[in-house]
């Protein structure tokens, strides 16, 4: 019997599955492509994100690969009309190492996650597709391709906004799909244009975009995105003749979708990523929040206490709704700058049973080197043995500070309450042990 079943092999999928497999929990990680995706789909990596990566071991690649957005050049024809940026580039600081926007896309994304997974000594099952399950008081059995039969005592669908897994919950997934609002999405080669900037053609009278082209960072290609269907090369042609796509690598055609589900869980099955909520393009959110899913559930449950894995819903439900309204009002208003309000720095857990006290459920937003790794940290000055990491009070401190190990404040008080907290969680001292 494995603890965990993984159904999804993209971002959300790999970060849970990194996340159990540092701490030496046994699990699974399923895929039905009999292959890695090719594509770019999402290519935005935010503040938040790059955080949750440098804990998991992968920064380094992440940002040596990737690259930092470009300037936007709008056109009319062959003749720029108009330069700037969506996003102003700030320096990294104490509390915010990783200030700006990486662009990176998915399947690099991808393809560093699982080298990272291959280190740890465990891959993605391809080919292997769930085809049902069913669950009991003391686990789920899961049936893949082929009719082998998976016993696991937790099952989470990362498995995309077409999960498997959430329809066969019978969980609802509420929201709208823009029939009117289509995209395409491809990504080309040209030799017409320069990789410095991300190119763009519209109307400066009604301001509709008619398509733009982005240079993906460390490849010969760029991303084309325009609204509708049809020829993307007569597209081109028609108000950008001076560019000649050479090859189309790879496209796809897909309708705005803004919809999340109505639990994200159900018993001993969890939601994740795509599963669990869709988001318009908008403010590049998707990603990230599926990314963030797996990073709040994975130290849960490796604990796998009753109490604590209730917070996962209570807490990634709150999130996703604000981060699918953010995304809603970007797709309306058809804003594209990024900043303060897309980064998901601020994103906090307040209000949650497991935040208690006066900081209970911020993002600590500093120590970082400290954070690194799989347990507790405990900032303050206490007198007894705890499950956890020591350092000392952070200037103006009162009480202690114990932070959760995916980086948020889970208890802030007096030294007294700390045992009760700990143990009314099930959090116990393996937990402190694993190391990075």
């Amino acid at each position: 019997m494995t603890h965990v079943l993984i159904v999804g092999s993209g971002p959300t999928g790999l970060t849970l599955a990194i996340e159990l497999a540092r701490r030496g929990i046994e699990f699974r990680i399923v895929e039905k492509s009999t292959e890695p995706p090719a594509g770019v789909r999402g290519k935005g990596l935010q503040p938040r994100t790059l955080e949750v990566f440098d804990d998991l071991g992968v920064i380094d690649e992440i940002l040596a690969t990737g690259r930092e957005y470009p300037s936007l050049r709008g056109y009319q024809g062959d003749r720029v009309v108009w330069e700037g940026r969506m996003d102003e580039l700030r320096e990294p600081s104490a509390s915010v190492p990783y200030p700006n926007l990486i662009m990176q896309p998915q399947w690099r994304t991808e393809r560093i996650l699982r080298d990272r997974l291959a280190a740890l000594g465990h891959r993605v099952e391809f080919g292997a597709e769930l085809t049902g399950f069913e669950q009991d008081g003391d686990g789920v059995t899961a049936t893949l391709t082929g009719g082998e039969r998976v016993r696991c005592a937790y099952l989470v669908g990362a498995d995309g906004g077409r999960s498997t897994v959430r329809k066969r919950l019978g969980v609802g997934f509420a929201g709208e799909t823009f029939e009117s609002e289509r995209m395409m999405l491809a990504d080309i080669r040209t030799r017409d244009l320069d990789h410095d900037h991300w190119h763009a053609w519209g109307s400066l009278e009604t301001r509709a975009v008619h398509f733009t082209i982005c240079p993906l960072p460390d490849t010969d290609l760029f991303q084309l995105v325009a609204p509708g269907e049809g020829d993307i090369a007569a597209l081109v042609a028609e108000h950008a003749p001076h560019v000649r796509i050479d090859e189309i690598v790879w496209r796809s055609d897909y309708r705005v979708n803004i919809r999340m589900a109505e639990r994200f869980r159900v018993g001993r099955v969890f939601l994740a990523g795509d599963a669990a909520h869709v988001h318009s393009p908008a403010g590049g959110q998707g990603l990230n929040t599926g990314v963030q899913d797996a990073y709040n559930l994975g130290w849960k449950l490796a604990v796998g206490s009753e109490a604590l894995l209730a917070t996962y819903e209570d807490e990634r439900m709150a999130v996703a709704e604000h981060v699918l309204g953010l995304s809603t009002r970007l797709l309306r208003t058809g804003d594209v700058r990024r900043g303060d309000d897309t980064n998901q720095l601020d994103l906090a857990y307040l209000g949650s049973p497991l935040s208690v006290g006066e900081r209970g459920g911020e993002r600590l937003g500093t120590l970082f080197a400290e954070q690194r790794g799989t347990g507790l940290l405990l900032l303050g000055e206490p007198a007894g043995d705890h499950p956890a990491r020591v350092l000392p009070p952070l200037d103006g401190q009162r009480g202690v500070i114990l932070v959760r190990p995916d980086g948020y404040i889970g208890y802030h008080g007096e030294e007294s309450g700390l045992s009760a907290y700990l143990s009314g969680f099930g959090i116990e001292a393996p937990l402190a042990r694993a190391a990075r």
